[in-house]
């Protein structure tokens, strides 16, 4: 018996016209999504190796390791294809250098921000919004629809357990859905293969957990239809009160919880912490170029009252000396700077994850914001991208500069400009060899922060089983509404 319901269900759904809209729907804007996601894919992995090639390019015509720095260039990851996240709100570089703190910059929304405008259209928000809405229309009659219709009367005419049939009317209705899904789904896998996306064990993994959180996604939906439908005689009365819950739970709730949190927990914003960070770095140096004014003031007085050439003889025994000594001050100072920059970045940076905490608590009531969050840490491209990559280019720019001191002491390499003064001749200098390239064969590489599924998949249980009791409250709704329903 419960096959032979099971059977019909998945028959009504597969020759009515729904069944053509919903998988006609999906195939176009999953195929559609996944197109434009590898395109873009493309173009920025394209980007990324004519950048690093470059910043490798600038730095090897130096001739000098004095001042030396680098571009630092965030590599794209197969997974943005899926879940671009916030990938083109943070920046795609950061300049690394003793002058200026390491930054993100030059997103993609903000070279484009025509882009901007309406966002991007991924796998995540066609499965977020347009699955989710499609799930809804496929079940909002799957009970009062047959009530109406008369058929429910007939088929509790015959000795039918009502858990029978509603399991049936599940299943089917799962399978109906299911289906127009997974062909589309195989089908982005083929777009990966004919392009020739690299793909890792570890990606592979996280496409499979991925395609798994979607189906309980939609499962949910599902389960939705199917109770409000349990809950009303009208099918028109339950499809707007399931279009007032899908618009609560896919729009209000994930901007409600992040509007409380902000409220609730104040956080300087960027602009802010920039504005401290100069202010002091101003401060720092001034107080430095006094400092400086005074040791060279004292240094001149020393040559008071000598010749020409004991002037000279001087300035020779004692000049790199000098310049040893101004640029340990000067590293200090910019190491004081780095200090207080990291400090407040520190709190700053506690004080947001506390108000994430928050604002992701609320926003899970929501099995739309549990998936999205659960997908943007699948695909490593979640809010904590931007902290991510930038303490790992923090770490970087500490070896690099340490290989740099290694290479200048080796090649006996004080600065690259020598400067001298004398009150007859006035100033000359002395240049490094224009000559000479650098020598970057040994120079540390960066190394992208990547996330691999173990270290991220605490984090996306946690949405996972979010969806997953959300859908058992549901299907718990459905069951009880269903036993206590009037089949008249």
């Amino acid at each position: 018996m419960t096959r032979t319901l099971i059977i019909k269900e998945m028959r009504v759904y597969f020759t009515s016209p729904k069944f053509v809209v919903v998988f006609t729907t999906c195939t176009f804007l999953i195929l559609l999504s996944v197109f434009l996601g590898i395109q873009e894919y493309n173009a920025a992995i394209a980007q990324y190796e004519t950048g690093t090639r470059l910043a490798k390019q600038d730095l090897q015509e130096r001739n000098s390791w004095m001042g030396a720095g680098s571009r630092v260039f965030r590599e794209p990851d197969p997974m943005q294809i899926f879940v671009n996240g916030v990938s083109n709100d943070i920046g795609r570089l950061s300049g690394i250098s003793e002058w200026e703190q390491v930054k993100l910059r030059n997103s993609p929304y903000s070279d484009d921000p025509v882009f901007a405008t309406f966002r991007y259209l991924d796998f995540s928000f066609i499965v977020q919004i347009v699955l989710s809405l499609l799930a809804i229309m496929f079940t909002y009659d799957a009970i009062n629809g047959e009530r109406e219709a008369g058929t429910l009367k007939l088929i509790f005419a015959n000795s039918v357990p009502r858990a029978r049939f509603l399991m049936a009317k599940l299943v089917g209705s799962w399978f109906g859905l299911l289906i127009p899904l997974m062909i589309p789904l195989l089908l982005s896998i083929l777009l990966l293969f004919a392009f020739k996306i690299p793909l890792t064990v570890d990606h592979w993994e996280k496409l499979l957990f991925l395609f798994g959180l979607t189906v309980l996604y939609y499962t949910f939906f599902i389960l939705c239809g199917i109770a409000i439908s349990s809950l009303t005689k009208s099918s028109s009365v339950s499809f707007m009160a399931l279009m007032v819950l899908w618009v609560f739970l896919v729009l209000i709730v994930p901007r409600a919880g992040v509007l409380t949190a902000a409220n609730y927990i104040k956080v300087p914003g960027v602009a802010e912490i920039d504005a401290r960070i100069e202010g002091y770095s101003t401060e720092r140096w001034k107080d430095h170029e006094k400092i400086m004014s005074e040791y060279w003031r004292k240094r001149n007085a020393e040559m008071q009252g000598m010749t020409k050439d004991k002037r000279k003889a001087y300035e020779d025994d004692h000049m790199w000396g000098w310049m040893e000594e101004d640029e340990y001050r000067r590293k200090e100072m910019q190491a004081d700077i780095s200090e207080y920059a990291r400090k407040i970045k520190e709190d700053a940076g506690n004080r947001q994850r506390e108000q994430q905490r928050l604002a992701f608590g609320i926003s899970r009531f929501s099995p739309a914001s549990a998936f999205k969050l659960a997908a943007m840490q699948l695909a490593a491209t979640g809010i904590d991208m931007k902290t991510r990559y930038e303490n790992a280019i923090e770490d970087y720019k500490d070896l690099l500069y340490k290989f740099i001191e290694s290479k200048r002491k080796d090649e006996n390499e004080p600065g690259g400009i020598r400067i001298t003064f004398d009150s007859e001749s006035g100033f000359s200098f002395q240049t490094a060899d224009l000559k000479k390239m650098l020598d970057i064969s040994e120079m540390p590489q960066f190394n992208q922060p990547r996330m691999v599924l173990a270290d991220i998949a605490p984090q996306t249980l946690i949405d996972l089983f979010a969806i997953l009791l959300a859908s058992l409250v549901v299907f718990s709704i459905a069951w009880l509404a269903f036993l206590r329903y009037d089949l008249r």
